[in-house]
């Protein structure tokens, strides 16, 4: 499988040591940055592995910043992603089983990293089983009707040369 994996700042060294832990498995890391500890805005980060994953160039993501909350608000802004907040192994496996949550995202000031990794596992070792597909299928459907009308109300813009 290939990964994408982002944090800001905050995140930073948590993240490189979820790298190296992933390093150790048969998938492919992508890193989205950042790539020291100066500060960069976290919706940056998030907006570029949320666009990899609707480009299908990787699988799923794992963001991290000081909280998770940001980049799950930031990347869910992106149409088509289901990202999840997830700081425990149950969290982490419904992000999958429930969800099919394409990211999930951890706050490194909230969990250490051997939690973080216990979180990452569990969530790359789960697959949808298509449970919740109805309410899936639901979360898909008005995400839909929003940017259909979206997309119509700026044509109309348009016609009348606004």
């Amino acid at each position: 499988m290939k990964i994408g994996i982002g944090s800001d700042h905050n995140g930073f060294e948590f993240k490189e040591e979820i790298k190296k832990f992933l390093g150790n498995t048969d998938h492919e890391i992508v890193d989205f940055g950042c790539h020291s500890c100066e500060a960069i805005d976290y919706p940056d980060v998030a907006f570029e592995v949320s666009q990899a994953i609707s480009e299908g160039k990787i699988n799923r993501g794992i963001l991290i910043c000081g909280t998770g909350i940001g980049v799950c608000i930031a990347a869910n802004k992106y149409p088509g992603i289901r990202a999840a907040l997830a700081h425990d192994v149950y969290s982490a496996e419904r992000a999958q089983l429930s969800n099919n949550a394409q990211i999930i995202t951890m706050g490194a000031q909230i969990i250490g990293v051997e939690v973080g990794k216990k979180v990452v596992e569990a969530y790359l070792n789960s697959e949808w089983a298509e449970g919740s597909k109805r309410k899936v299928d639901k979360i898909i459907a008005k995400e839909q009707e929003f940017v259909h009308q979206n997309y119509k109300e700026v044509v109309e813009g348009y016609k009348c040369g606004c």
